[in-house]
């Protein structure tokens, strides 16, 4: 018996809380231990300020830890979305019903802001005057346009690999929660010191609202990239996955979200 649409909800939120607490929250530890640094001071810019490769490996491997955890636990449930982005895009290629996708959002967007506050409560209000709990933003010098193409793409990746490994009744059965894991690191590591890669709008959107509510920098003039980039950038890797791979027939029916073979972030 399938589980039903406030259980399906409930794990996306939940998931979605998991990932801004710790993914997003590596990333406002790291701009603490960073605090005398000059950007650590400048509000505008979001965690794209934060420093060497070195950095983004490990927000990148927290992000990946969280996500494969999140998959393996959830992915029976709801399909583990945790990601507006992802569940666009499956209902955009009919593998997902059109009415559970608003709902879908709402609980991935509250289950950020719960993240992000869980955050704020952990690390006192310098998470957010500091820290900025871990909301992204380009990296100083790089322009809108760079920014948002960076979100497209990570996001464009990200879809690729989930439409292969988790998607496609073809791909090996067990692996989707490790390998999205890893390209999520991977991804973050690489477009973390150009965008502050935030590839999830849900994601974004959490430590955007409770960093406005409690003191924390206001990044909103920059929001449209991390909500419009990896929404185009995931339908249009869903689509081209369809052609490429021929697996659009398939699944030319709408699914119930828990029948995706691991489902996604």
């Amino acid at each position: 018996m399938g589980s039903t649409l406030g259980k399906k909800l409930l794990a996306e939120l939940i998931g979605t809380w998991m990932l801004v607490l710790i993914g997003a929250g590596a990333a406002a530890v790291t701009l603490l231990l960073a605090k005398g640094e000059t950007f650590a001071s400048d509000f505008s810019i979001g965690i794209g300020a934060l420093g060497g490769l070195g950095d983004w490996l490990a927000i990148g491997a927290a992000f990946g830890i969280v996500v494969t955890a999140a998959i393996y636990i959830f992915g029976p449930i709801s399909g583990c979305h945790i990601n507006p982005a992802v569940t666009v895009a499956l209902w955009a290629t009919r593998r997902f019903p059109g009415n559970q996708v608003i709902p879908y959002i709402v609980a991935q967007c509250i289950g950020g802001f719960l993240g992000a506050v869980t955050l704020l409560i952990v690390l006192g209000s310098r998470g957010a005057t500091v820290g900025g709990l871990g909301a992204p933003g380009p990296f100083p010098g790089i322009t809108d346009a760079q920014a948002f193409v960076a979100e497209a793409v990570g996001t464009f990746i990200l879809m690729l690999t989930i439409m292969g490994i988790a998607v496609d009744k073809r791909a090996p059965q067990g692996w989707a929660g490790l390998i999205i894991g890893l390209i999520v690191a991977g991804v973050i590591t690489t477009v973390g010191n150009i965008s502050g890669s935030g590839i999830n709008p849900a994601r974004t959107f959490g430590p955007y609202l409770a960093d406005s509510l409690f003191g924390g920098p206001n990044l909103w003039g920059k929001f449209w990239i991390y909500a419009i980039a990896p929404l185009l950038g995931s339908v249009a890797a869903a689509f081209v996955y369809d052609y490429v791979a021929d697996a659009g027939a398939e699944q030319s029916q709408a699914q119930e979200p828990g029948e995706l073979d691991r489902a996604s972030v």
